[in-house]
C-alpha cells in the first residue's frame, strides 16, 4: 500500500519573525528584554545562525552598513509599539517591555488603536477592540455572528464585566454594528446558559434581560432561540450536578437570532436543506400518503397525496447539534501551539458557524464578528464565499487565527497599518 500523500503549509517568513519577537517578551517574567538578548533568543528559536545579526550590508544613498536582520526585528518592535503592545523603557538604551498583559501568554492591544492583522481577498482581521474598529466602519452588514465573552463567575483571559454591567456592555459593543445592519440583516449571538447566582444552583436571568435590552435599546426583534446541543460539552456545572446533585449536566447553549426587520429578513431555509431520508424518498416516489387520518383533536390531518410533492430536501429543525471538538478546530490548535501561541479556549465548531452563515446570508454578503477569538466566523465565511470582517483585541489570538488562512486566496500578513 502506498503512503498517503502529505503536504506542508509554510508559515509566512514575516509572521515567523514577528511571532518569535513577541514570544521573547512574553517569555520573560517582567516582559522586559534588551535588543542584544532579543537577537539571541530570536536566532535560537527561529533556527537562524546568530552570526547573521552581525552581517552588515550597505543601505540607502549613503550606503551605511547595517544588519538587515536586526533591522527586520526592530521593524517588528515598531509594529508592536504602534499596536500599543510594546514600549521603550526610558533611560535604558535598546530595552523594551510589554505594556498591557491581559492574562497568561496574552497581550491586549492598546485603547483606540487598530491594526490590520491579516487579510484575504474576501476579508480582513483587525487587531483592535471591537468598539474602536466598528465605530469607524460604515459598510452595509448582512450578518453579525459572534460569541462575546461570557459573564463567568471566574473570568477567563479577556476579563469580564460584572453581571450587572454585562447587558450594558454587550449593547454598547453591538450598537455600531446594528447601525450598519442592512434592512432584514441578522445578529446571531451565542451566549452562555450556565451563569448561576452566587452560591445558589439558580441560573441568572441575564439572558432574558439582555434580549429585552437589545429590543428596547437597539430595536432588534427576536426571531428564534436556537439551542446549540453540544454532545462533547464537558460535564457540569460540577458543583451543582456532580457534588450537590441538584442540577443535571448541561449539553446546550443558546444562539439568539435577531433582526432589525422581521418582514424583510434575509434568511432562506432552502440554502440549508438536509437530505431526505430513504423512507421519505420512497413516500414521494409513491405519490405521498395513502391514508386519511385526523390527529390532536383536528389540529393535524393526513390526507391522501400529502408529502407527495417532489422537494429538494428536508427543512432543518431549530435544534442545532454540533460537537465543539471538530477536525478544523483541532488543526487550528495544533498550528497555534506549534507557533508558540496560545489557542483560544472557547471555540465555536466550524460546522455551526457555516450553517448559520448559509441560512442567514448569501454569497458576497458582509459577515462580521466583533469578538474574533479563533476566527471561526471568518473561516466559515471565507469557505462559503462571503466577505468578512473580524476584530480581536488579543494579539496572540490574531496570530493564531492567521494560521487558518494560509491557503486562502490573497492571504497577506500585515501589521503595519495603524488606524
Amino acid at each position: 500500500m502506498m503512503d498517503a500523500p502529505t503536504c506542508e503549509v509554510r508559515r509566512p517568513v514575516q509572521l515567523d519573525l514577528l511571532s518569535e519577537v513577541l514570544h521573547s517578551y512574553s517569555a520573560e517574567r517582567n516582559g522586559r528584554v534588551s535588543n542584544g538578548v532579543l537577537y539571541e533568543q530570536v536566532a535560537s528559536r527561529a533556527g537562524i545562525d546568530p552570526s547573521e545579526f552581525s552581517k552588515k550590508t550597505p543601505v540607502g544613498d549613503a550606503q551605511q552598513p547595517h544588519s538587515l536582520l536586526a533591522r527586520k526585528v526592530r521593524w517588528h518592535q515598531q509594529t508592536l509599539k504602534h499596536a500599543g503592545i510594546l514600549e521603550r523603557i526610558d533611560g535604558e538604551r535598546g530595552v523594551w517591555q510589554l505594556t498591557q498583559p491581559a492574562g497568561k501568554d496574552l497581550n491586549r492591544i492598546g485603547p483606540n488603536v487598530a491594526v490590520v492583522g491579516f487579510s484575504t481577498d474576501l476579508g480582513v482581521a483587525i487587531l483592535g477592540a471591537c468598539e474602536t474598529v466598528f465605530s469607524a466602519i460604515d459598510s452595509p452588514i448582512t450578518l453579525c455572528l459572534t460569541s462575546p465573552p461570557y459573564p463567568l463567575a471566574k473570568a477567563r483571559n479577556y476579563g469580564n464585566p460584572s453581571e450587572a454591567a454585562y447587558v450594558d456592555w454587550v449593547c454598547q459593543q453591538l450598537e455600531p454594528i446594528v447601525k450598519n445592519l442592512v434592512r432584514g440583516g441578522s445578529i446571531a449571538l451565542n451566549i452562555s446558559n450556565d451563569v448561576f447566582l452566587p452560591g445558589m444552583p439558580a441560573r441568572s436571568l441575564y439572558r432574558e434581560r439582555l434580549i429585552l435590552a437589545l429590543h428596547d435599546r437597539l430595536g432588534l426583534f427576536k426571531m428564534d432561540e436556537f439551542p446549540w446541543h453540544n454532545p462533547s460539552k464537558p460535564p457540569g456545572p460540577v458543583r451543582y450536578a456532580s457534588i450537590d446533585r441538584t442540577q443535571l449536566n448541561v449539553s446546550w447553549e443558546p444562539v439568539y437570532w435577531l433582526t432589525n426587520d422581521p418582514r424583510a429578513v434575509r434568511s432562506d431555509n432552502r440554502r440549508v436543506l438536509r437530505e431526505h431520508t430513504e423512507r421519505h424518498l420512497r413516500l414521494m416516489q409513491n405519490g405521498g400518503e395513502q391514508r386519511d387520518q385526523v390527529f390532536s383533536d383536528g389540529a393535524y390531518r393526513v390526507h391522501p397525496g400529502r408529502f407527495g410533492n417532489q422537494t429538494d430536501g428536508k427543512i432543518p429543525r431549530n435544534l442545532l447539534t454540533y460537537g465543539h471538538s471538530c477536525s478544523d478546530q483541532r488543526a487550528y490548535k495544533r498550528a497555534a501551539r506549534a507557533a508558540g501561541l496560545p489557542a483560544h479556549g472557547a471555540p465555536m465548531p466550524l460546522a455551526l458557524a457555516s450553517f448559520l452563515i448559509e441560512f442567514l446570508s448569501e454569497p458576497g454578503d458582509l459577515i462580521v464578528d466583533p469578538f474574533g477569538g479563533s476566527f471561526t466566523t471568518a473561516k466559515a465565511a471565507e469557505r462559503l464565499g462571503r466577505r468578512w470582517l473580524s476584530s480581536e483585541c488579543m494579539l496572540e489570538y490574531v496570530l493564531g487565527g492567521a494560521t487558518r488562512f494560509y491557503d486562502a486566496l490573497g492571504f497577506r500578513q500585515n501589521l503595519l497599518l495603524a488606524a
